[in-house]
């Protein structure tokens, strides 16, 4: 397990639901930023990585709700390499505002073709970037 990076987001309005808390549908994509990120300052840029022919497709996400976040609010969403398989990779999320826990979600990725979206194993370089050199290659996800 890699601890790998920490994102800072400000909540916008356009995020709140009429109880002025952030609408629980937002958490995915404030996921999807947190690792798009990640992958930025790990390996580079995304498009990079599709142009060899390859993209990822996410296969599951999981949000656990400790407690609500607001307008304007500032969260840390910090993203940790749990596991990577020859095929796939597990992300988890970890939402703070100060020392409040707001949420906790999991992320698998999947590696496929960019063309015919077969799963097709992670490239080494990648791996290593990403954390899964230290993880050892698992059975194919």
């Amino acid at each position: 397990m890699t601890t790998s990076f920490t994102h800072r987001l400000r909540v916008r309005f356009v995020e709140c639901d009429m109880h002025g808390m952030v609408f629980n549908g937002h958490y995915a994509a404030f996921m999807d930023v947190a690792f798009t990120e990640f992958w930025r300052e790990r390996a580079g840029s995304y498009a990079a990585f599709s142009g060899t022919g390859l993209a990822t497709a996410v296969a599951d996400l999981r949000v656990r709700f400790r407690s609500p976040a607001f307008f304007d609010d500032e969260l840390d969403i910090a993203v940790t390499t749990e596991s990577m398989s020859t095929t796939s990779m597990t992300t988890t999320y970890r939402f703070t505002r100060g020392e409040d826990l707001i949420a906790e979600g999991e992320l698998r990725h999947v590696c496929i073709d960019g063309e015919d979206h077969g799963k097709r194993p992670w490239p080494e370089d990648l791996r290593a970037a990403l954390g899964g050199a230290d993880t050892g290659t698992g059975p194919a996800a």
